[in-house]
């Protein structure tokens, strides 16, 4: 209870800070609360308003590339008036898949303007999980960068794609050459009107824009529906009450645009106020701060790894030598937040809680340190069951709230229908609790564990059930049981999270039960196996061989006395397995070993 009390938000300070941006504070969810009603709005309106409102301002900075919003503008309308010509109208479905580049949010900004909806496809999935999210998203058209060719190549043919499918690509490198039966979009775009489309008026701010995947709780990734109106909202969020946006400002991003991060959270910001957004192709924390001070960024959004990897780094003399000031993200762990905010001089720092299907979200407001923030719309922190993986309920049925200063789920009141959820309805039906307070209520579980600081704010502890976060992915234990299961040297397995001290997240561990002895178990083919099906931040770090694995009443495998043991070998006789950074093989977690895991010898 010691260590909670000292991250509760002071009552006298809350009142204090919140007295100083009361009138910024109370616009805003003015703002927010008028813009549910609008329906004449949509993220093409927003692109033709910064347009017009800051045609000058750059805002797009991408190696030698710069483009000014009136320059973004009109070739967002190239691409449009292109892909209308396809045949392209509202409610299609438009399948991405590209590395992070400028033409990516000109495509998803064309989407916008059609009323398509953008399927945003992680590229680090490979064979059955992107296959799967290809097929949870069909649609007439699918778009795919040179760099993500030969990963879609090998799996296209199980697409069952129609004749009428329309197959996009868009060179990159230029080391590979314009397939058959694909329009090479480099070709035409040229060719057509930099006006604005008539569609953009047709489409409404209740639309469906973007699909997001997620892993969610159990199973294979889902696919998140975010309208228009979500992707708007931070525009008013962040222009002025979380971190205040300048037109001045330049925000940098190096996280990948098919999370809802990157376009939720940096896109939306940097269009609530004409900023610039400086384009990273993907994270380096070696290549970081030098793209930093060549970019001259003034923020930066985040995941709580990101953070991390550059603590991580040797200190140096150029750690103060940076022009940002406010950073924009989640994940931010305590352990290092105040340190890395004086190392790097950061003033600000924006952390939010949300999830991608909606339903309600907290934001640090008001500055505070070890907070995911403040949350101006009804939730609740219940009781909850870690052994029995369930919330608590009294003797009336009904559960019940934690004090302040304790751990338990959070949830979101479902107001007006407002959680939008997944694709897939029986998907959604599952995130809701009915009968929760009262009779007839809904509230949504969000799966995460907080703790409630006081003032409307909390701190994020851990996700629960059958899903663990590890290298800022949510990674999902039954599709990682399923592909295990499936090696022929395998009878069955087990999945969860274990925690490596120094890290955040969980790491994956597997327990295993084999089909013969270990001395025959095929080590090297199963890494193999790992890294030409999975995501690299998938792979298992730990693998654990036991005789046998304890089943429920329900023959659900029983993981709560694994999680608990985790890689602890002082208490565990059976062998261990440790795949360590940068090594290519599992070799034998001994006592050496474990000791320097402990004492962050290992950088995972």
């Amino acid at each position: 209870m010691d260590v909670q009390m000292k991250y509760l938000i002071d009552d006298d300070e809350f009142k204090r800070r919140y007295k100083q941006k009361a009138k910024i504070f109370r616009k805003t969810i003015i703002d927010v609360m008028n813009l549910r009603s609008r329906e004449n709005i949509s993220w093409g309106t927003i692109i033709e308003r910064n347009a017009r409102e800051f045609s000058n301002n750059v805002a797009i900075k991408f190696e030698d590339i710069t483009l000014t919003y009136k320059e973004f503008n009109e070739r967002t309308n190239q691409y449009a008036h292109f892909f209308i010509s396809q045949g392209m109208k509202k409610g299609d479905v438009v399948r991405i898949l590209m590395p992070n580049r400028p033409e990516y949010l000109l495509i998803v900004g064309a989407c916008a303007k059609i009323g398509a909806i953008a399927s945003l496809i992680n590229i680090d999935l490979r064979r059955k999980s992107l296959e799967h999210c290809l097929k949870l998203t069909p649609g007439r058209f699918t778009i795919v960068d040179e760099a993500c060719f030969n990963v879609f190549n090998e799996i296209s043919l199980n697409l069952n794609l129609s004749s009428k499918h329309v197959l996009f690509f868009l060179p990159n490198n230029g080391l590979i050459p314009s397939p058959k039966k694909y329009i090479n979009l480099t070709e035409f775009i040229n060719d057509y009107s930099t006006g604005n489309p008539q569609t953009t008026s047709h489409v409404k701010a209740s639309d469906h824009f973007l699909y997001i995947f997620t892993s969610g709780t159990t199973g294979l990734p889902k696919a998140t529906v975010l309208i228009h109106r979500r992707i708007i909202y931070g525009t008013i969020v962040y222009k002025e009450a979380l971190v205040g946006i300048s037109p001045k400002d330049t925000i940098y991003i190096a996280l990948p645009f098919f999370h809802s991060t990157p376009i939720g959270i940096g896109w939306s910001a940097a269009c609530s106020n004409g900023a610039a957004i400086a384009i990273g192709r993907k994270f380096s924390v070696s290549r970081f701060w030098d793209e930093i001070r060549k970019y001259n960024a003034t923020i930066f959004i985040y995941v709580g790894e990101v953070c991390r990897y550059l603590m991580n780094q040797p200190p140096s003399p150029d750690d103060l030598n940076n022009s940002v000031s406010k950073i924009i993200g989640n994940g931010l762990r305590p352990d290092i937040w105040v340190d890395f905010k004086k190392r790097f001089g950061i003033t600000t720092v924006g952390e939010f809680y949300g999830a991608s299907e909606g339903g309600g979200g907290f934001y640090n407001f008001f500055n505070f340190d070890n907070t995911v923030g403040y949350c101006p719309t009804p939730y609740a922190i219940v009781k909850y069951d870690i052994e029995e993986d369930k919330p608590i309920r009294n003797k009336e049925g009904f559960m019940e709230k934690v004090n302040r200063g304790e751990t338990g789920l959070l949830l979101f009141q479902n107001q007006l229908g407002g959680f939008i959820g997944y694709t897939d309805k029986k998907e959604t039906e599952k995130k809701l609790f009915r009968d929760v307070f009262k009779k007839g209520d809904v509230w949504i579980n969000t799966g995460d564990l907080l703790l409630d600081q006081g003032n409307r704010h909390a701190l994020f502890i851990d996700r629960i059930g059958d899903t663990f976060r590890w290298k800022a992915h949510n990674i999902s234990t039954t599709e990682l049981e399923e592909l295990i299961n499936q090696f022929e040297d395998v009878l069955i397995s087990a999945v969860y999270g274990v925690k490596i001290p120094g890290t955040d997240g969980r790491a994956g561990m597997a327990t295993i039960i084999p089909k013969n002895s270990i001395k025959e178990f095929k080590f090297e083919q199963l890494f193999h196996y790992f890294k030409k099906n999975l995501a690299h931040y998938a792979i298992p770090i730990f693998l654990r061989f036991k005789e046998n694995l304890h089943l429920t009443v329900s023959y659900k495998l029983k993981k709560s006395i694994l999680k608990q043991e985790g890689f602890n070998i002082e208490s565990i006789k059976d062998p261990i397995y440790v795949l360590l950074p940068g090594d290519s093989k599992y070799v034998l977690l001994t006592r050496s070993i474990h000791k320097n895991i402990l004492e962050h010898e290992y950088k995972f």
